[in-house]
């Protein structure tokens, strides 16, 4: 009798069917990767070339060939710019200074995955005969498995034939330390920080020692609270009349309520402003839908034009706010109509702010509150002051629109249309939003009819 977990051979043809398909999709796409690949480094190359020819040193101006072509691709393909210029570096570096790595991405042979770990490594080794050698060695090794398994061994080859010390090396990696934010859901979001490994360490220790503390001091106040009980006392207050607190945070909890708050409430211990450093305080935009604040609906709030925000935290940010824009929506549309500031400039800025949330131009998720007012016709041109000659552009976006030729005009409703100096067009709406209504009031029972 045959075992019915032994595959026949009708199990194993499908089997082998779905594998071929499989491993054919992968290699199509891993050439057709590739390939982009090779266009990025293409569009780089052109990029040097014109930024050869401009005679100025300063590094603005040198950059706009790159910041141009970036802001020219990304729309298109609806990548913001600042990660297409990343994929145009990346592309012609991958192309150039390891190009049997991208021979073998191309043929199928490894994946983007292992494309990464090479590079990612072998880019320490700046002496060409050395950088060869090392992806020689590791590529060899690629194609056999996967590119987690390849991690430790590329590391493990480029640090034998990395002629720079541990220190030198070190010294190097700490001028990239930084703190960036990514939004996650429910309204919360991840701060991230990187920098040298004994402070990062430190600090999650000592956040960790004082959640311990804080653990055992709840932990000594429960125990007293269950004694006093046992003996009959009953509250501190010895007649039962308050209920006792205790802390059911867990310890990751507590770790990042002691991190968020320090970071929020101290001050740096090196300040070169002789302490003007302490009175900084946080500032971030909030929109809040007015049935929300009233609590007759449970959403819609914003924080930054990024990310959800819940309505608990709204209502404290509100309240301990010292003044708050209101902004008139379209009941149907939801488009931004008016703000009621009564200082003009100042109004004019608020209500393009609320409008748009963000910077303007395509792609760019910088809040508008961090943003410039940006004239669409050149002030010196003639562009009037007025509303519908204005939008928020950040820092780069304003210089880049200006220097690459971008051209800007605002339709009914705070439509804007792009042109790129390529003719592109591209048009921008205002953020959407979604409207929160209130739940009806449920109708009246109707009484017991005597019929």
């Amino acid at each position: 009798m045959n075992d019915p977990l032994e595959p026949d051979e009708a199990h194993r043809r499908k089997t082998r069917a779905f594998r071929q398909r499989v491993e054919a999709s992968f290699a199509a796409e891993a050439r057709i990767l590739a390939e982009r690949a090779e266009i990025y480094a293409e569009a780089f190359a052109y990029t040097q070339e014109q930024t050869a020819k401009i005679p100025s040193a300063t590094s603005r101006e040198r950059d706009m060939p790159l910041r141009a072509m970036a802001a020219e691709l990304g729309p298109a393909v609806h990548v913001d710019d600042r990660t297409m210029q990343t994929h145009l570096f990346e592309g012609h570096r991958l192309h150039t200074e390891f190009t049997a790595t991208w021979e073998a991405w191309r043929d199928g042979k490894i994946q983007k995955a292992h494309t990464r770990v090479i590079v990612e490594f072998g880019a320490e080794l700046h002496d060409p005969a050395a950088r060869a050698a090392y992806e020689k060695d590791v590529l060899a090794y690629a194609v056999k498995t996967t590119a987690g398994r390849v991690k430790p061994y590329a590391q493990q080859a480029a640090d034998k034939l990395n002629p720079a010390t541990v220190q030198e090396r070190h010294d190097v990696a700490v001028c990239k330390r930084r703190v960036w934010v990514e939004d996650l859901r429910d309204g919360m979001s991840m701060l991230g920080v990187i920098g040298p490994s004994s402070e990062i360490h430190g600090i999650y220790d000592r956040t960790t020692q004082q959640g311990r503390e804080i653990k055992a001091t709840d932990l000594r106040a429960r125990r007293e609270a269950a004694g006093r009980e046992a003996c009959g006392e009953g509250t501190p207050n010895g007649d039962g009349s308050e209920p006792v607190w205790f802390d059911e945070r867990g310890l990751d909890e507590i770790r990042a309520d002691v991190a968020m708050d320090m970071l929020l409430t101290a001050a740096p211990t090196i300040d070169p402003t002789g302490g003007g450093l302490a009175a900084i305080r946080a500032s971030v935009q909030v929109s809040i839908p007015a049935t929300t604040l009233a609590g007759t609906t449970s959403g819609g709030a914003e924080l930054n034009g990024k990310c959800a925000i819940d309505p608990a935290t709204v209502r404290i940010l509100t309240g301990n706010a010292p003044g708050f824009d209101r902004v008139f929506l379209h009941p149907v549309t939801a488009e931004v109509l008016t703000t009621d500031r009564y200082t003009p400039t100042a109004g004019i800025k608020r209500f393009h702010k609320a409008r748009y949330v963000r910077c303007a131009f395509p792609g760019c998720r910088r809040p508008a509150m961090r943003s410039e007012i940006d004239h669409h016709q050149e002030y010196s041109k003639g562009g009037k002051t007025k509303g519908d000659n204005l939008g928020p552009c950040c820092t780069r976006h304003h210089v880049t629109r200006h220097a690459a030729g971008w051209t800007v005009e605002q339709l009914p409703g705070g439509r804007l249309r792009f042109t790129a100096p390529s003719g592109a067009v591209y048009i921008e709406d205002p953020p959407p939003r979604v409207m929160f209504l209130p739940e009806p009031e449920p109708e009246p029972e109707l009484a017991n009819a005597p019929f």
